[in-house]
């Protein structure tokens, strides 16, 4: 089998309800993975874009996060009305609307982060 074009990383992680950093899945349903992993089919994708859960990514503030290797596009605050945008745009030009930015990523403070 060759080698995934693309892999696409939903967090899934959980907190409690009223945590400052948010929950990327709150309700725990996997949801968004599940819908990711539907259009990955639908499109006949199989075998070579791959979607699979991720622990916390880290951009809590940012959630829900997903992220696609290997062009490293980070976005954030999907929903699920975003999914098929973001499976049309694979290999293509980034959703600007949802990428978050490089100055966020991993960082102590941003404009979007809670103080």
């Amino acid at each position: 089998m060759p080698k995934f074009e693309h892999h696409i990383f939903v967090c899934t992680n959980q907190r409690e309800a009223g945590h400052p950093r948010g929950s990327c899945d709150p309700n725990g349903s996997g949801e968004l993975h599940q819908l990711f992993k539907k259009g990955v089919a639908v499109r006949g994708l199989k075998g070579k874009v791959r979607a699979n859960k991720a622990g916390c990514l880290d951009q809590c503030e940012h959630g829900p996060n997903v992220v696609i290797y290997p062009e490293a596009v980070w976005y954030g605050h999907v929903t699920t009305a975003d999914v098929d945008e973001i499976l049309n745009s694979l290999g293509g030009k980034p959703l600007e609307r949802l990428v978050i930015a490089d100055e966020c990523l991993n960082a102590e403070s941003c404009l979007h982060k809670k103080k």
